[in-house]
């Protein structure tokens, strides 16, 4: 009885220490996308074993579509507005190079990356790549991500 015992408070000592390192390592990657990760913003928890179907209404009438031109112009930061947010959000992991960050003003570790092209290098800041999660999000603007990335890329430039 007492062997089952310790085998299962070495399971529960297992499973806590790996509980730990993923909080460690779920926290480290929120840092580098910054705004207010509280519980608030997280989905709510779903019964994977039920399923609930949802069948659409039937519209009364079927109108035509029509596609509105846009008359939006692209949005233009401040010149600062780089800066700022690599201040502010970037700096947490381009500092010291945290999960593989190129380094900032590092030129050799930025060249190939600037090789891919400033749409590559934009694209990816903003919805994510490899271990770097999305910046633009409801707090941040992907017109403030392209600024900090063409800041960091000058700086290596």
């Amino acid at each position: 009885m007492t062997v089952k015992r310790s085998a299962m408070k070495k399971k529960l000592v297992v499973k806590l220490v790996l509980s730990g390192l993923s909080l460690s390592a779920l926290l480290t990657l929120s840092a580098c996308s910054g705004g207010d990760n509280t519980a608030a913003d997280e989905p709510a928890a779903v019964n994977e074993t039920e399923a609930v179907v949802v069948e659409p209404e039937a519209p009364a009438e079927a109108e035509p579509i029509v596609e509105a031109e846009s008359t939006e112009e692209p949005v233009v930061e401040a010149a600062d507005a780089g800066a700022t947010l690599y201040e502010k959000q970037c700096k947490v992991c381009h500092e010291k190079g945290l999960l593989a960050a190129p380094v900032f003003g590092d030129k050799e570790a930025w060249a190939p990356r600037i090789a891919k092209g400033i749409d590559t290098l934009h694209m990816h800041s903003a919805k994510g790549f490899n271990k770097m999660p999305a910046q633009a999000s409801t707090e941040v603007s992907e017109a403030q991500v392209h600024a900090a990335v063409d800041y960091m890329v000058a700086a290596a430039s």
